[in-house]
């Protein structure tokens, strides 16, 4: 990263106040049970393993078996049977989620198929409250645009990974076509593009080590802790 470019994208992060809400926008369509109910079909349908193609996410990342994972932001669990496949019986997964009634159909699912090594976890708006130094990998996915406190909640992830272990955030381009998103709804719904969520989550105490292109309009980004 140059000078130039790393100056300018850490002006753009300073003009979001540490303190202030900033998904506002993003979170309007999660505040009543029906709201959240409605988003929870969309997160579970049935295309949905189609269009994200977690198996090949989950590849290209290099998840390993036995590894601990928190699904921060699991929404529903969507990501739950996919981590499961890799890390087999000796790993485990915290479900993190600021809404009980996401979690509880997360729990819903764990008794109805057998998950015993996955955790629910109800986290806040500042603290995802995992433990301590507990996974491998801290895993987002099409959530961290949904945070209203980033850098704070980030440094709480930061406690929550091992010394070697990583960070990977995966949304949205605001700057390119969404395929189920218009492009006014996007640009209001995705506050920052890639480069600024990296610079904002580096601040946090995180370096990016790795970056790619799942689909045409989702990036990852691969960090490690400062």
């Amino acid at each position: 990263m140059t000078l130039f470019r790393a100056a300018a994208l850490s002006a753009v992060v300073c003009l979001i106040p540490a303190s202030a809400q900033v998904a506002v926008e993003a979170n309007k369509g999660y505040q009543t049970e029906e709201d959240r109910k409605r988003v929870a079909r969309g997160l579970d349908s049935e295309d949905r393993e189609q269009r994200q193609k977690p198996r090949e996410l989950l590849a290209e990342i290099g998840l390993e078996k036995g590894a601990a994972v928190a699904d921060i932001g699991t929404g529903v669990g969507f990501m739950i049977p996919y981590f499961l496949e890799v890390i087999g019986p000796e790993g485990s997964v915290y479900a993190e989620d600021i809404q009980q009634d996401f979690l509880d159909q997360v729990e819903e699912k764990a008794k109805a198929r057998g998950w015993k090594n996955v955790k629910t976890v109800l986290g806040g708006q500042v603290d995802p409250k995992l433990p301590e130094a507990s996974v491998e990998l801290a895993f987002i996915l099409d959530a961290y645009h949904h945070f209203e406190y980033p850098i704070e909640t980030m440094r709480h992830v930061a406690d929550a990974i091992k010394p070697d272990g990583k960070l990977v955030m995966i949304d949205f381009y605001r700057s390119r076509k969404h395929p189920r998103m218009p492009k006014e709804r996007l640009e209001k719904h995705i506050r920052l593009d890639r480069d600024g969520f990296a610079a904002e989550i580096e601040q946090a105490g995180f370096t990016l080590e790795r970056q790619f292109d799942h689909l045409p309009h989702q990036y990852v980004l691969i960090f490690t802790k400062q």
